[in-house]
C-alpha cells in the first residue's frame, strides 16, 4: 500500500476520548484489516525463532512483528498525548497495548452512560420555559447514550418525556396511554406544544373570570 494510502487510512481514525471507546475500536479494525495489519490482534507471536526455524517461519514471525508494530504505532497516534504516558514501555504487544485502553476507556464510558442516564430519568419540566427546547434536551441526551451504544427507541424516551411532565399534563397523559399509536418525537414535541398553550390559555381564562 502507498504512503499516502496508508496516511489516509490512518487519518480517518478517530481521536480516542472518555466516551468514543467502541466506535474508535470499530474504526480501527477497519482500518486495519483494509491494511491487512491486523494479524497481531488476531493470533498470537508465533514461536521465537532458531537455528532450525524454517523460511516459513522466519516469514511468519516476520509478518507478525510488522503487523505488531504497525498496529502499536497506529494506535498510538489516534490516543490523546496526556493519557500515552500512563502506558507502560513494557506494553510492547498490541494486544495487551489494546487491553490497557480498554480497560481505562470502557470504566470511563460505564460512568459516564450511569451519568447521563441518571440526568435523563431525573429530568423534571417545572412548567416554566419553553416545552419544545426542554424535549429536545432529553432528545441530546438520548442521542449521546445512542453514541455509547446505548440505544433507546423513540417510544421509550416519549414515555420518560411524559413522566417528568408536571400535574397540569395529567390528562394529556392519560390520553396518550389511552391511544393504540405511538408519536415519534417530533410528533410528541407537537401536541405537547399545542398542550402547554392549551393550558396557559386556561390559566388566563380563569385569571381573567377571577377579576371581574
Amino acid at each position: 500500500m502507498a504512503l499516502a494510502n496508508i496516511i489516509a487510512s490512518v487519518s480517518t481514525i478517530p481521536m480516542l476520548n472518555g466516551s468514543s471507546f467502541k466506535s474508535w475500536k470499530e474504526n480501527l479494525d477497519i482500518v486495519l484489516g483494509v491494511m491487512d495489519l491486523d494479524l497481531a490482534l488476531r493470533d498470537d507471536s508465533p514461536p521465537t525463532l532458531t537455528d532450525k526455524s524454517t523460511s516459513k517461519q522466519k516469514r511468519e514471525k516476520e509478518r507478525w512483528e510488522k503487523s505488531n508494530r504497525m498496529c502499536v504505532l497506529i494506535m498510538k497516534k489516534s490516543i490523546p498525548k496526556a493519557f500515552k504516558g500512563t502506558i507502560s514501555e513494557t506494553l510492547t504487544k498490541a494486544n495487551d497495548f489494546l487491553e490497557h485502553i480498554e480497560k481505562w476507556f470502557v470504566k470511563n464510558e460505564k460512568a459516564e452512560i450511569g451519568t447521563l442516564l441518571t440526568n435523563l430519568i431525573s429530568k423534571k419540566y417545572i412548567g416554566k420555559g419553553n416545552i419544545r427546547e426542554y424535549i429536545m434536551e432529553m432528545s441530546h441526551l438520548a442521542s449521546k447514550l445512542k453514541g455509547l451504544k446505548l440505544d433507546l427507541s423513540e417510544d421509550l424516551l416519549a414515555h420518560l418525556v411524559l413522566i417528568s411532565l408536571p400535574t397540569q399534563f395529567s390528562q394529556f397523559k392519560v390520553g396518550y396511554n389511552c391511544q393504540k399509536e405511538t408519536w415519534s418525537l417530533s410528533e410528541l414535541i407537537s401536541h405537547c406544544v399545542q398542550e402547554e398553550e392549551r393550558l396557559k390559555q386556561d390559566k388566563m381564562e380563569c385569571a381573567y373570570f377571577a377579576s371581574t
